[in-house]
């Protein structure tokens, strides 16, 4: 089982505890998915519960992919769930993987819970993926937080398309990052560490 900590979270497999929460948090309008993709259309009540029994068959048998293709972020001292980070591939042909990161509560934002945890993140899929050569992040530029953290973290603006997105009427543009590992590991060459400060060029 996966578990790495930080000062405020721990990044861990999905627990039949965490179901309740997800299926909440995944229902109707929820804040967060005004921040998350908001120009893609929400899950259907059966595509949601599909990814749940999933989900719970790989809790109840204990045979969750490996690598990770995502995990859940859950208070250090509560054990609650508080978000979920995931990975995906923008071409699997060329080991090209992109990073996400979500927090349910508006509450546990600007606490540094998404530092820590997309942090811990990166570092996971570097150490798991032997083949990777960059981790991508993208996002849109009404989502300033997610812009903030992807410098923070070190990655690159590396592409703007303009006026590609389209939230709530108004046109924003596509923005994606990139960090190589060979700048990821000189950024933390002992590996990410929340409690350290990264070595700066």
């Amino acid at each position: 089982m996966i578990h790495m900590q930080g000062p405020q979270i721990v990044l861990r497999d999905w627990k039949m505890v965490d179901i309740p929460d997800l299926r909440k948090w995944h229902t109707g309008d929820p804040e967060w998915k005004q921040w998350d993709g908001p120009y893609y259309p929400a899950m259907t009540e059966e595509e949601r519960e599909s990814w749940l029994t999933t989900l719970q068959k790989y809790i109840h048998e204990e045979k969750f992919p490996l690598p990770r293709h995502g995990l859940g972020i859950a208070e250090r001292t509560t054990d609650r769930l508080l978000g979920g980070v995931s990975s995906y591939w923008q071409s699997k042909e060329t080991y090209w993987l992109s990073v996400g990161i979500n927090l349910f509560d508006p509450a546990t934002r600007g606490r540094g819970i998404g530092y820590e945890s997309l942090g811990l993140w990166c570092e996971y899929l570097f150490a798991t993926r032997e083949v990777l050569a960059r981790l991508d992040c993208r996002t849109w530029s009404g989502n300033l937080s997610m812009m903030h953290l992807a410098e923070k973290l070190g990655f690159r603006e590396e592409a703007c398309f303009r006026k590609a997105r389209i939230v709530r009427g108004t046109y924003y543009d596509g923005m994606g990052y990139g960090i190589l590992r060979e700048e990821w590991e000189s950024r933390y060459p002992d590996g990410f560490n929340p409690e350290i400060p990264p070595v700066l060029p």
